[in-house]
């Protein structure tokens, strides 16, 4: 099977790991990425898409059809944010861009970078839990092929990229000793893109992934 995929994210740490996991697979033969600003990526692979409101994907729909992946990884921070605000930025803007890609994409699988204890109930104390947990929910009963949601704890870098955040630096010391002790809790950047392309290739039992279904 080959891999044409809907990457968004890439100019943050999550996206632009899952982007490089892409480049380098010989079952990936296209990739689209979408950014507010240029990436600055090149890879005969590659087409860019600068795009800066994310909320009105009018302009762009007729570009966004033919791919069978999507690979969703851009997100915000709950800090400083009301509930309202985060929703806006979190749940609404990951719901437009599912809803404008489910129907000119019917054999699409999308995958969803949500976080380990996201709440699928919806009501919990956590109000960042709470938001991703409906945006998982309703993900899952869009009409794409099929949908899958990552929650990932601590992702190890990629070595060599250039939007690892900045404070890992200060951390990546104890990844041996997290992976050792804590295996269920940490993982690879590169582990998360290689299971996302395992999953459009061949499917997986549930729906949702835990660090454990993460590692393979």
């Amino acid at each position: 099977m080959k891999i044409s995929a809907i990457i968004t994210g890439v100019t943050g740490m999550v996206g632009e790991g899952v982007l490089h996991e892409c480049l380098q697979n010989p079952d990936v033969e296209r990739v689209l990425i979408i950014n507010r600003r240029p990436s600055g990526f090149s890879h005969p692979k590659l087409k860019e898409i600068v795009h800066k409101d994310f909320f009105d994907l009018a302009p762009i729909s007729g570009q966004l059809a033919g791919y069978n992946a999507c690979y969703f990884c851009l997100g915000v921070s709950s800090v400083g944010m009301n509930e309202a605000e985060y929703r806006h930025m979190t749940y609404d803007l990951t719901m437009h861009m599912a809803r404008t890609l489910a129907p000119q994409n019917p054999d699409m699988t999308f995958c969803y970078v949500s976080g380990a204890s996201t709440d699928s109930t919806e009501q919990g104390r956590l109000m960042w839990a709470r938001v991703k947990g409906k945006t998982e929910n309703d993900l899952m009963k869009l009409p794409f092929k099929a949908a899958y949601m990552f929650r990932p704890g601590y992702m190890h870098p990629t070595p060599g990229l250039k939007n690892t955040n900045k404070y890992y630096k200060y951390i990546t010391w104890m990844y041996p000793f997290l992976r050792r002790f804590f295996p269920n809790s940490v993982s690879t950047l590169a582990e998360l893109g290689q299971a996302m392309l395992t999953v459009t290739k061949h499917g997986y039992p549930k729906p949702i992934l835990e660090v454990k279904d993460i590692h393979g």
